[in-house]
């Protein structure tokens, strides 16, 4: 069972600042799937960002890493502006639902108790599950986005599989996914996608090619 690679142009939860120079070489490389977060780069930026993606007819993210209500649904209307096709993360489904749903975007918010930024997932695997379970019912939400391996239990697999078995919808696990052995989990398991951003970009993938390139046809192996 194949699994959609998300890279992610981001570096500790922020968009990096020259996202827009990495395109084309990722793209070469036979990424797909792009995103980016809510922060590090202003609208103009992020727009002339989605131009150039659109322009390399790839699947475009975004991902919301704000924690407060106000931002949240910012980020959304944003989203809705540049016309991206996912917006991922935020805590807030019951508020973020009804903003989007006249919109073709699909909606993924984050699943469980996320705090800090960087964002951490905090909470046992059956509250997580529970709220996986709940949310995936609301309509709107199209799937969740799943910050497992930034959650504070050390059972993983057990948290993402129960997940799994709970959620009504597709599930991208995003966050922390910096070594092969991830990457081979999260597709056993059977989620729909992954990100990567930060790891990538600290070439922590063996590939010996330089550059992301490498690191990108090294991890599309493992899909």
């Amino acid at each position: 069972m194949g699994i959609d690679l998300i890279f992610m142009l981001t570096k500790n939860d922020q968009t990096v600042p020259d996202a827009r120079k990495y395109v084309k070489e990722i793209v070469a490389a036979g990424v797909k799937h792009i995103g980016f977060k809510d922060v590090g780069l202003p609208f103009e930026e992020l727009q002339a960002l989605t131009q150039e993606l659109r322009k390399e007819d790839v699947t475009i993210y975004l991902e919301v890493v704000s924690l407060d209500e106000h931002t949240e649904k910012n980020s959304a209307m944003i989203a809705m502006d540049l016309n991206v096709d996912y917006l991922l993360g935020g805590t807030r489904p019951e508020a973020i639902a009804p903003v989007v749903k006249n919109h073709p975007i699909k909606y993924y918010p984050f699943v469980g108790q996320i705090e800090k930024h960087p964002s951490v997932l905090i909470g046992s695997i059956p509250e997580i599950s529970m709220h996986a379970e709940k949310i995936t019912s609301i309509q709107g939400v199209d799937g969740i986005d799943l910050l497992a391996y930034r959650h504070t239990g050390d059972d993983i697999p057990a948290l993402i599989k129960e997940v799994s078995r709970c959620s009504k919808k597709p599930i991208i696990v995003a966050g922390s996914i910096d070594r092969l052995e991830r990457v081979e989990l999260v597709k056993e398991i059977g989620v729909s996608a992954f990100t990567v951003g930060t790891a990538a970009f600290n070439q922590l993938f063996p590939s010996e090619k330089p550059g992301l390139a490498g690191q990108v046809e090294c991890i599309l192996q493992k899909c």
